[in-house]
Parts: C-alpha cells; structure tokens; sequence
C-alpha cells in the first residue's frame, strides 16, 4: 500500500536530510532517499516507515 502523498511530502532521510522516493509498491516496501551520495533504503514495515539509519539496507 503506498504511503500518502502528505506524509511523503514532509519526510526526510535522517542521514543526509534529502527528500525519499516511495517504492511501497515493491515485493519488499521501502522508502529510498534521493540523495547524490547516500541512497540509503529505509524499509516499511504494515505501512508504517522504519527511519532508523541502523536499519537502513546500504545502497548495492
């Protein structure tokens, strides 16, 4: 299930700050910062977002 639209708006990547892109519609829902030099994938878990950068899947 996608996050809604507002939320997304006013989310950040803890690490870096940058605005997160929305891949909930994925086999495994995740949200992926846009940030040049991070990238980190921070994962959905029953639709609410897990923004803890221990948690954070390390771009490949």
């Amino acid at each position: 299930m996608p996050l809604e639209a507002g939320l997304l708006e006013i989310l950040a990547c803890p690490a870096c700050h940058a605005s997160l892109d929305d891949a909930t519609a994925a086999e495994t829902p995740e949200l992926i910062c846009t940030g040049k030099d991070c990238g980190l994938a921070y994962p959905v878990r029953d639709g609410i977002p897990v923004l803890l950068v221990d948690e954070a899947r390390r771009p490949a």
